[in-house]
């Protein structure tokens, strides 16, 4: 136990002999009077760390404890930079992010010696690809038009764009640079549920006005819709669609915060809330309740913007919910110009542990079952389908278009684009790459002529590898895609197209008897036009495997 003790304490007692005795005999030399200074200032660490109730490993190893605090405080750096493989995925390998700076910066992205993925392990996926290839293809022209037979202000979207980030979230500069590349390139900029900035609207860059929960840019002090604002807004040329967003998938359910200290006079004149205060987002809409009540806002949205295109996002959650809107549809006749499927692997700000972990569904699965609903009611050729989560290659877009999606949105991808290092930082207002941050000294390290061109760069060269996959696929246009040329790996000696993985439901199967899927049919049985509440259905006896597969 002496010994313990002694090697316990041997570092203060060392600094406390080192400084009691230097005070005593001060050195004329400068590195004797160094050391002395050092130990002194080490004896003060050692005895506070004494003293203090708070850490017990400071206070039983003092000054050597603290080593552990400051390894712990620097150890995601130490990992990324030192011990990080290039394809762990924390949530973007290396592989995958290097590929993105160097699509940004318009250097080669081509890599020699082969892959270095593990073809036969389980889960690994590519395109098939045809004994005749196609012709080179003219990614200009990877386009699809988003608008129903009610909208008057029809939009021809690019097919990879930018996702849902609020200016506050993100710093000006950010956004000024995200929207001059989305000018540049001729794709479109979602605003985030933070409202339209005067840094959106400074390179008039195409936008996607997201409308979430707490009607940012377009509420009345206490909150609620406000009309007159919103249709100033909306009636805007730059606004090209209108998106109500019911959930996101980092944190479904929950609602959203922007902390106090990140709001600005600036972030609380965009959205018209108060400084000094968290910006909260409720977790539900005070406009709407019910599945038709959704829908009649989604006209009213409409009407007001003039006619542009009008949709929805969300994260899927109870499947008999969205079949709610589904059958609301049906039943009113109104649909959404379009529909956008976030997965719970998305997500650029902070969220609780338990919700960025174990609430929501992924995109894929997600998008299957929206795809397929809209597929068996009837109305999938009259609403287009968006979809984010995790995507940064020319593969990432491809394997969605091939479950169902029209077009594909990214943040992450483009925030790599304009310099994050995935610093995971977000949230702190210390991003150190000036993205995620409303600190002025931060933001200004972000040049935006420069992230600006890098932006249009990372689209163009991502929508130029797309198209030479397709050309080697036979095809000529993301629109072409389909599950049959997605392929996976099952087991070490077995692979299956998509079409024969999962369950693709026929043209109005949902409205007629029977419905060949079980999973779909008791969902479908459970939803009801008139609430979000299921209905209740008899179990068998039997049980059963509800799957989307």
């Amino acid at each position: 136990m002496k010994i313990s003790l002694l090697s316990r304490y041997a570092t203060l007692t060392l600094c406390l002999v080192i400084s009691v005795f230097g005070l005593l005999y001060w050195p004329a030399s400068l590195w004797g009077q160094g050391l002395i200074v050092l130990a002194g200032v080490l004896s003060l660490v050692g005895l506070n760390d004494l003293l203090q109730n708070h850490h017990a490993v400071r206070r039983n190893y003092p000054i050597i404890g603290n080593i552990r605090y400051l390894i712990e405080s620097i150890r995601p750096e130490i990992r990324q930079y030192l011990l990080e493989g290039d394809d762990e995925k924390l949530p973007f390998s290396r592989s995958q992010r290097s590929m993105v700076y160097a699509r940004a910066k318009n250097q080669p992205a081509e890599k020699a010696f082969g892959t270095l993925a593990d073809v036969y392990q389980p889960g690994f996926e590519f395109i098939s690809h045809s004994m005749v290839p196609g012709d080179a293809c003219d990614p200009s022209q990877f386009r699809v038009v988003v608008g129903g037979p009610d909208c008057l202000q029809p939009y021809s979207a690019s097919v990879f764009n930018i996702s849902a980030m609020s200016f506050g979230a993100l710093s000006a500069n950010a956004i000024r640079a995200l929207n001059k590349g989305a000018r540049l390139g001729g794709f479109a900029h979602d605003t985030g549920e933070g409202s339209i900035s005067p840094y959106h609207q400074e390179f008039a860059g195409d936008l996607i006005w997201e409308i979430g929960s707490g009607y940012f840019g377009c509420r009345t002090l206490d909150g609620h819709f406000d009309a007159q604002r919103f249709s100033e807004q909306a009636s805007h040329p730059q606004v090209k669609m209108i998106e109500i967003k019911l959930s996101q998938g980092a944190k479904p359910g929950h609602g959203g915060i922007l902390p106090k200290h990140k709001v600005t006079a600036e972030i609380a004149q965009t959205r018209g809330v108060q400084m000094g205060h968290d910006c909260v987002s409720p977790a539900r809409h005070s406009q709407f309740s019910t599945p038709i009540q959704l829908l009649e806002f989604i006209v009213k949205l409409r009407n007001l913007s003039g006619g542009k295109p009008v949709g929805f996002k969300f994260c899927v959650g109870h499947p008999w919910e969205f079949m709610a809107i589904v059958k609301a549809m049906l039943e009113t006749g109104i649909q959404p110009d379009f529909i956008v499927v976030d997965g719970k692997e998305g997500g650029t700000g902070a969220a609780p542990r338990e919700f960025t972990d174990n609430i929501g569904m992924p995109m894929r699965e997600g998008l299957l079952f929206v795809h397929n609903t809209l597929v068996g009611a009837g109305l999938r050729s009259q609403i287009k389908l968006g979809a984010s989560g995790k995507v940064v290659s020319a593969f990432d877009i491809a394997s969605v278009l091939t479950i169902g999606a029209d077009w594909v949105n990214a943040a992450r991808g483009f925030m790599f684009a304009i310099g994050c290092i995935q610093s995971q930082s977000c949230h702190t207002n210390k991003c150190p790459t000036g993205v995620a941050t409303q600190d002025p000294l931060r933001q200004k390290a972000l040049q935006v002529t420069d992230k600006a061109e890098r932006v249009h760069n990372f689209h163009r060269n991502t929508l130029v590898a797309l198209g030479e996959m397709l050309s080697a696929a036979g095809l000529d246009h993301p629109a072409q895609l389909q599950a049959k040329h997605l392929v996976r790996r099952l087991t070490t000696t077995e692979v299956r197209l998509f079409s024969q993985i999962h369950v693709f439901l026929e043209p109005g199967e949902l409205l007629q008897r029977p419905i060949s899927s079980e999973f779909y049919a008791r969902m479908w049985n459970m939803a009801q036009a008139h609430s979000f509440a299921p209905l209740a259905v008899a179990v068998p006896a039997r049980a059963e495997r509800l799957t989307l597969a």
